[in-house]
């Protein structure tokens, strides 16, 4: 069982909350510096939170990455599944595809219980919910 985000959704939540700090566009180079990774990297995070509107991106020498939602309005369910894809929601823990409703596993129930109270959670919890790394420690 594999309950995990990737490296990439890690990414694509730090840049969010860096960018909630900055006026004006932060370059790629920048930001990328600030959130350990490469600038070239950058675009590959950011473009389903720009294909949503949570981030603009602008070209040029003026240019760069401006958050354009407030991180009120972006759940967490909603972010992973912007850069992860959609949810799988009927794959079984054990058998890795739907369980037969004939031949439910021994673990159908507790799991789509367990499921759906994680799945409640990242739809109740937003972006602007996660405590900066200064205001956790």
């Amino acid at each position: 069982m594999k309950l995990e985000i990737s490296r990439k959704t890690e990414l694509a939540l730090a840049a969010i909350r860096e960018l909630r700090g900055h006026e004006g566009p932060l370059k790629a180079a920048d930001l990328a510096a600030s959130l350990d990774t490469t600038a070239t990297y950058i675009p590959h995070v950011l473009r389903p939170l720009v294909q949503r509107d949570w981030i603009e991106s602008d070209r040029g020498p003026t240019g760069g990455y401006r958050l354009a939602a407030d991180p009120a309005d972006i759940t967490l369910f909603d972010l992973i599944e912007a850069v992860e894809g959609p949810v799988d929601e009927g794959r079984c823990v054990l058998r890795g595809k739907p369980c037969p409703s004939i031949d439910l596993c021994v673990l159908h129930e507790p799991w789509l219980r367990a499921r759906e109270a994680l799945f409640s959670e990242l739809r109740q919890t937003t972006v602007a919910d996660v405590p900066l790394a200064e205001e956790a420690a």
